[in-house]
């Protein structure tokens, strides 16, 4: 099932289009992940265990100078997958950002296919990885009074489950009194509906990896993983999606918002025309300088 996963994903990504404001022209080739694969892939400063898995880490990617440092936490996709993707799937966005003066905590997890993974151990990575940035501030020269969390496809989901932990029911186990507080989400096309991801076959990461990410044996294992099962979660939320997006139905994004905003959460819709699943974090596009935009206003 793996295997058909990233056969589709990669036939899928090769339709969408990478047209784009920095465009040089408009009869450019669409962006594929194999166009983003090749590229050289930039390095991060320091990389951080919170755990014994391999997948266990977060790369700190620190900007010049003396700090304190605006924190932009980074969860990327691949369908809750390992051999899908990893946190240097991002490393592009990453130093990209680093450049631009932000620090920033790109976050690794084990992915459904991975022991320890599915619920609720994807879930708690997720979680343990953001916290230890609280550990490490003082270390790093990072300020934490207001944290930006950011998110790729189903990192997306996961970046807006970190903003919603204060929500999780109590009698959950990943229920935590100190959970680190996000100011803003900023989700790219993800995945924030679990239930809704479930019932649509025609999404690029399949149906059946949701039933691995909740678990099952549980009255309703979309209580504590769901993001409608949380809202209101209080949290500014911006949702920046292709229009063009072959992989994240876009009915997915306009679905969450309308639940969002019915429960009263800020939520806003940000499409980027003639822009596919990828663009999303390539760091020349029209989808990315959006994405940049709306960091640095929530830091304003």
């Amino acid at each position: 099932m793996i295997r058909l996963i990233m056969i589709a994903m990669l036939a899928l990504a090769g339709m969408m289009s990478a047209a784009s404001k920095t465009a040089k022209s408009p009869t450019a080739k669409p962006l594929t992940w194999s166009d983003l694969l090749v590229r050289p892939r930039p390095v991060p400063q320091a990389t951080l265990s919170y755990g014994d898995d391999p997948y266990q880490k977060v790369d700190l990617w620190l900007p010049a100078g003396d700090g304190p440092f605006p924190v932009v936490v980074m969860v990327h996709g691949g369908c809750w997958t390992t051999r899908i993707a990893d946190r240097t799937l991002m490393n592009w966005v990453a130093d990209d950002l680093r450049k631009a003066g932000y620090a920033v905590w790109n976050i690794d997890y084990r992915g459904v296919d991975r022991p320890g993974g599915g619920y609720p151990g994807t879930f708690a990575d997720t979680a343990a990885a953001a916290d230890l940035l609280v550990a490490k501030a003082a270390e790093y020269r990072l300020d934490t009074k207001r944290i930006v969390a950011i998110g790729h496809s189903a990192g997306g989901h996961l970046a807006l489950w970190l903003a919603a932990r204060p929500r999780l029911p109590r009698v959950s186990p990943l229920w935590r009194a100190t959970p680190l507080p996000i100011a803003r989400v900023i989700s790219l096309g993800g995945l924030p509906d679990l239930e809704a991801t479930a019932a649509s076959p025609d999404n690029g990461c399949g149906t059946e990896v949701v039933g691995k990410l909740v678990g099952s044996g549980r009255p309703d294992p979309y209580a504590d993983t769901s993001l409608p099962r949380l809202l209101p979660i209080g949290v500014p939320t911006d949702l920046v999606n292709g229009r063009q997006d072959r992989i994240i139905p876009y009915r997915l994004a306009t679905g969450y918002i309308a639940k969002a905003r019915a429960k009263g959460d800020a939520v806003t819709l940000h499409t980027v025309p003639a822009t596919g699943h990828v663009d999303l974090v390539a760091p020349e596009t029209a989808a990315w300088a959006e994405a940049k935009r709306l960091i640095a206003a929530a830091y304003r």
